[in-house]
């Protein structure tokens, strides 16, 4: 073996375990750290944006979330692309057991993208009173100090506040996989770069104020990528402002995986940060503990494999019980899994552009104009 691919494999293996500490460290003193001082002042007026589409196991809790906010001044729209979409009863049920809170449905779809969510979403961004406006997904369970939290994140040179979800509520191995991905893997990622400087959008939760985005173009400019995650980061950074994560990650229920659920999911996402930062995804190839082992393996120092491994889920487990997140040992077995499928997942989504989402084809821009060009403002369905 060659001096130089000796020095190539020892530094895979201490770069990776450098990264992984690094990574750890830095998102739980997110969770370990005095609150920051800072922030919006006062609490502004909020439109709440939740887009639905079917129903899922935990809707009726996550969505009732939306009327217990301890905020002051608060609107919640939701959106329904159909007025036969099963959520719109619940929703409508919600409305009514909360006379309290200003919430409305709108029904209808207005094709500003190929999108179908932000297609979803274009009513409610219109409808919107206020000049701070948060999209929310509806699987996502709100704390009542949803609103404050964001408002916390912000600073002068902010143009986006958004958050990863943590999975919780995880039932049966893959659901435990499933929560495996969303917390030490992705949600410490991206904690991890917003503490350095780096944030990125998580769809989830985005809290824009109006105008950030209206020089964008609106609502239709976060149709340019494949995902308004990879858009909405773009759209913040071309004005010189950062996207900057709320303190912890907010839940999401997971509830019952099939192994084709997390891998069509976890293949869609890849796909999405393969489309819009490239090099960044390349990269990716070297995260988990696989490079390491194999380096180990090349180098002839097998006997630390062991070792190496335990430093590396004794790290995440760590950070596991410090976050909240789940860490028992069917959580450190799902931990392994992820990480056995995460190579399988680089290589298999160079394979092809795009994904289904919910029937619909979402390709990137180029290729999506071409096939459904976008009717901007051809209003289907009614409001109410």
């Amino acid at each position: 073996m060659t001096t130089l691919l000796m020095a190539v494999l020892a530094l895979v293996v201490l770069g990776t375990l450098g990264l992984h500490l690094g990574s750890a460290g830095l998102t739980a003193w997110r969770y370990l750290r005095p609150a920051p001082k800072g922030g919006y002042p006062g609490r502004p007026f909020v439109s709440l944006i939740r887009p639905v589409c079917g129903l899922d196991r935990f809707d009726a809790e996550t969505l009732e979330s939306s009327f217990t906010l301890d905020y002051p001044d608060y609107e919640i729209l939701f959106c329904a692309a159909r007025d036969s979409d099963p959520a719109v009863g619940l929703v409508r049920d919600l409305i009514a057991r909360h006379p309290e809170v200003r919430a409305q449905l709108l029904i209808g779809e207005d094709r500003i993208s190929s999108n179908p969510k932000l297609n979803n979403l274009a009513k409610g961004w219109a409808a919107a009173r206020a000049d701070w406006i948060v999209l929310t997904d509806s699987n996502l369970l709100l704390p009542p100090d949803y609103l404050d939290q964001l408002f916390a994140a912000w600073r002068p040179d902010t143009g986006l506040v958004t958050s990863p979800p943590a999975g919780v509520r995880g039932q049966g191995l893959w659901g435990a996989v499933e929560c495996a991905f969303l917390n030490s893997f992705q949600a410490r990622w991206q904690l991890a770069a917003d503490q350095v400087g780096l944030g990125f959008a998580q769809g989830k939760t985005l809290m824009w104020p109006r105008d950030v985005l209206e020089r964008a173009g609106g609502l239709a400019a976060l149709g340019h990528d494949l995902a308004e995650d990879v858009a909405s980061t773009k759209v913040v950074r071309a004005q010189g402002l950062r996207v900057r994560l709320a303190r912890h990650a907010f839940a999401q229920p997971i509830g019952p995986r099939r192994l084709a659920d997390v891998w069509g999911r976890q293949l869609r996402w890849a796909r999405v940060r393969r489309d819009g930062f490239v090099g960044l995804f390349i990269l990716e190839i070297l995260l988990g503990p696989v490079p390491p082992v194999l380096a180990l393996l090349g180098l002839g120092l097998g006997v630390w494999i062991p070792a190496v491994l335990l430093v590396w889920y004794g790290l995440e487990i760590a950070l596991a019980r410090v976050a909240g997140w789940p860490c028992g040992p069917r959580d450190a077995v799902a931990m392994v899994l992820r990480d056995l499928a995460l190579p399988v997942l680089w290589i298999a989504c160079w394979a092809r552009r795009g994904f289904d989402w919910r029937g619909t084809a979402m390709l990137p821009v180029a290729e999506a104009e071409a096939a459904h060009p976008v009717r901007s403002g051809a209003s289907v369905g009614a409001t109410e």
